[in-house]
């Protein structure tokens, strides 16, 4: 098998697409199992985040995209994450 990704069966991009809908998946399924908590609010979050992060770096192409531009999408997850973690807490 060839090292140029395009050859493969399978791209890059499908490979993150499916792996963001595993990961949606599973918060779907600790919805529908009613689990509740800070640690599962927590794995939640952190999920969201990593999501978001996977989906700036690839399907935006931020990956090459000077650190200010990732510092700021960065920074606007984990806003937002801290935003729905306060209002859960309260």
């Amino acid at each position: 098998m060839s090292d140029n990704p395009h050859t493969s069966w399978l791209r890059p991009c499908t490979a993150i697409w499916l792996f963001l809908m595993l990961l949606t998946g599973f918060a779907l399924g600790v919805g529908k199992m009613g689990l509740s908590g800070n640690v599962v609010m927590t794995v939640l979050l952190l999920t969201t985040i990593w999501k978001g992060q996977l989906i700036a770096d690839h399907f935006m192409a931020l990956r090459q995209a000077p650190p200010l531009w990732r510092f700021i999408i960065w920074g606007w997850l984990l806003i937002i994450a801290l935003g729905v973690s306060l209002a859960y807490t309260l």
